[in-house]
Parts: C-alpha cells; sequence; structure tokens
C-alpha cells in the first residue's frame, strides 16, 4: 500500500516514515503543503497522513484542494492543536480520523490501517480471498491455512490484491502501488514477480484476467 505522509517537523516526520515503512507501506513524503497538494492531486496513493501546520500552503487548503479535484484517497490529519472547532472543520472539509500531536506511533498506524480497509470495504483486519488469509495488523499468512513466509514486497503484492476485491489490477498501478513513484520500475518487473509467487505459492492463487490485470483467486465471491 502507498502512504503519503506530509510532516515540515524533521524528527517527526522520520520517526512517522520509518515506522510506516516497517508496517508493510511504501511511503512518499511531503514537506510542505504545494508539494503535498502537487503529489496528492497528481499521483495515486491509498491513504495520506497530513500535518496542519505546514510552510507555504497550510494542511486544510491541502486538503481542500484534494476534495474540489475530488480525490478520495482517506486522510488522517495530524496536529498539535486541540481546539474542537479545528477538528470539526477538518472533518468536515474532508478529513476521515483526526489525531494530535504528541501521539503513540501504533496508535496511528493502527488508525492508517483501519482508513485503508475501510476504503476498500473491509471491517476485519483479516483479509481472506480463497486459498489466502492475509493479517494485516501481524503481516503473516497462510495458504491453504498452512503459515508461509513472505518477504516485505511479497506482503505489499498480496496486501494491494487484497484491498481491490473483484478488481483486476494492471501491472502499472501494482508497479506504482508496490514501489512507489521513484524506482523507475516497469510492468517487467511485476510480471517476473507474479510469475515467482506462483512457483512458491501456486499457479491458482493469482488469476490473470487477460487485457486488465491480476486478482487474488477468490476475491470475487
Amino acid at each position: 500500500m502507498r502512504a503519503l505522509l506530509v510532516e515540515d517537523d524533521p524528527d517527526v516526520g522520520q520517526h512517522v516514515y520509518e515506522a510506516l515503512q516497517e508496517a508493510g507501506f511504501v511511503v512518499d513524503w511531503s514537506r510542505d503543503g504545494n508539494d503535498a497538494w502537487f503529489k496528492g492531486d497528481v499521483e495515486e496513493f491509498d491513504v495520506a497522513i497530513l500535518d496542519l501546520g505546514l510552510p507555504q500552503l497550510d494542511g486544510l487548503s491541502v486538503l481542500k484542494r484534494w476534495r474540489a479535484a475530488k480525490r478520495t484517497f482517506p486522510v488522517l490529519i495530524l496536529s498539535a492543536r486541540s481546539n474542537w472547532a479545528e477538528k470539526v472543520e477538518g472533518i468536515e472539509t474532508g478529513a476521515d480520523d483526526y489525531l494530535g500531536k504528541p501521539f503513540e506511533i501504533a496508535e496511528l498506524i493502527a488508525r492508517t490501517r483501519a482508513l485503508v480497509r475501510r476504503a476498500a470495504g473491509h471491517a476485519d483486519p483479516v483479509l481472506t480471498c480463497g486459498a489466502l488469509t492475509l493479517d494485516t495488523r501481524r503481516m503473516t499468512a497462510t495458504v491453504d491455512k498452512q503459515p508461509v513466509r513472505l518477504s516485505p514486497l511479497e506482503f505489499r503484492f498480496f496486501s494491494y490484491l487484497a484491498h481491490q476485491p473483484g478488481r483486476p489490477v494492471s501491472a502499472g498501478e501494482l508497479a506504482e502501488h508496490l514501489y512507489g513513484d521513484s524506482d523507475g520500475v516497469d510492468t517487467n518487473a511485476i510480471e517476473a514477480l507474479v510469475l515467482r509467487m506462483r512457483r512458491k505459492f501456486g499457479a491458482d492463487l493469482i488469476e490473470t484476467r487477460r487485457g486488465f490485470g491480476y486478482m487474488l483467486a477468490g476475491s470475487g465471491d
């Protein structure tokens, strides 16, 4: 899953950036409002963590521009301000959740994961697609009820497809959400990854919808 972190404080930003990576996210980090607005407007993200007190363009203005442009990814607001009126304004502007500073990093990760799940129509952190069961909290998986070891990349692959039930995902979209925008990964790398995972976990686990992309077997049931 791909997250956009918008935070100008270098210490807070580094802490959150590293925690999100450890939780299985590919993270883009913007340090000012203009850069955040541009990235959120032209690139695809599964969730954004947005500080309000930003240089150049404040967080609420960034959020308003995203929503005006019909950018619907879930947004978690971070703020050192505890004013209830500001919280209400943030929610009414289009935020999905609000977390005050200082915060516990475990709570931020839990809220971020929950926003991604709910955006995909899942309430339970354990996702089941045919023979695959994925625990998004523990970052573990079973295939045919047998535990399997996943690399971070394999976990991101299964997690992204599991969050797109019944929808084939193109190789280009997978590359963007598994690697981010800066690695220059082409669709051949995704095809090689799918081939390797079929050999490792079973050929029937990942379906190919010719001309459309990939999906997990059973995800459309």
